[in-house]
């Protein structure tokens, strides 16, 4: 599939013209090099990442944006980032006289650099360095605000960067989280035909369509991303990738969020309360669309 094409839109049979703002996504081997056209009319750059991502990625990110002025936001590795609003205070303070912000990292990262970007109006794209989740490419940032997991709608980056070569050395269990992601989608999609059917709530064939259509490219790929193929890490971020497009499409989450979200985000949110680590987010939406699939069958029973 060509994402790119995809981006352009789609005059849908729904009866809508879905779209993405989303100018590029760039998912191949050595992708990091076109952050330097990605970023050409800005100027002002600041960079926002952990200790961890900036070491994977940040020294060809650097190499790509030459001659720009960057400041840098480095978050500690050694700590697990919650996207709050600590953590928005760390960006907004170095944010003064910047004109664009690149983030390298994945879902908080991400989700962090979408929420400054929204409030603030300064654009942004993401360098990505794990194949871990859906959101890169979707309006919803996933914020931890009073204490409670909220999303946030907001706009799409400006471009989806992700080198394989980067990609492929995610921890593990990182790229376990994408898998279990994208595993999901059976819950989330369950629930979106449930939801119209019962609530009569607006339903897209087509996106439906295409995000199972993902489903299905994902599920064989389980021996390569435990080998660390490229080839198979590449398939799956950009699964990943065109899941996000599907909620642009949609206009909301319903595509690749149900029930099974739900529960996860209550594991997540409990543990940081207790103040006890917890699993990576689609590691937790996996196991709850086994869970929300017993509780479809308990209700047909």
């Amino acid at each position: 599939m060509d994402i790119n094409e995809l981006l352009q839109g789609v005059n849908c049979t729904c009866g809508q013209q879905h779209k993405c703002d989303i100018k590029h996504v760039a998912i191949y081997k050595g992708a990091i090099s076109s952050l330097a056209n990605v970023a050409e009319e800005y100027d002002d750059i600041l960079l926002v990442a952990d200790e961890n991502t900036y070491r994977v990625a940040g020294e060809k990110t650097i190499a790509a944006l030459a001659g720009k002025h960057l400041k840098k936001v480095i978050f500690p590795g050694s700590t697990i980032l919650i996207p709050n609003e600590e953590a928005i205070r760390s960006v907004n303070d170095q944010l003064d006289g910047m004109d664009f912000i690149v983030g390298i990292g994945s879902g908080v990262i991400q989700d962090l650099c979408k929420y400054v970007s929204h409030v603030s109006g300064i654009p942004y794209c993401i360098v990505a360095t794990a194949p871990s989740m859906d959101g890169y490419a979707s309006t919803g940032a996933a914020m931890i605000l009073d204490g409670m997991k909220v999303t946030i709608s907001a706009k799409v980056p400006n471009a989806i960067i992700a080198d394989t070569e980067v990609l492929k050395d995610a921890p593990m269990e990182m790229i376990q989280a994408g898998y279990g992601d994208i595993v999901g989608k059976y819950s989330a999609l369950n629930d979106w035909r449930l939801s119209q059917i019962v609530n009569n709530e607006y339903f897209c064939q087509e996106i439906y369509d295409l995000t199972f259509k993902m489903v299905y490219k994902t599920l064989d790929l389980a021996d390569g991303l435990v080998r660390r193929d490229e080839k198979s890490v590449q398939v799956l971020m950009e699964a990943l990738v065109v899941v996000g497009i599907a909620m642009s499409f949609a206009g909301s989450s319903r595509p690749a969020s149900g029930s099974e979200h739900h529960l996860s985000h209550y594991f997540e949110i409990t543990c940081i309360l207790e103040k006890r680590e917890y699993f990576a987010h689609g590691i937790d939406v996996a196991f709850s669309a086994i869970a929300t699939a017993a509780l479809r069958e308990k209700m047909l029973c």
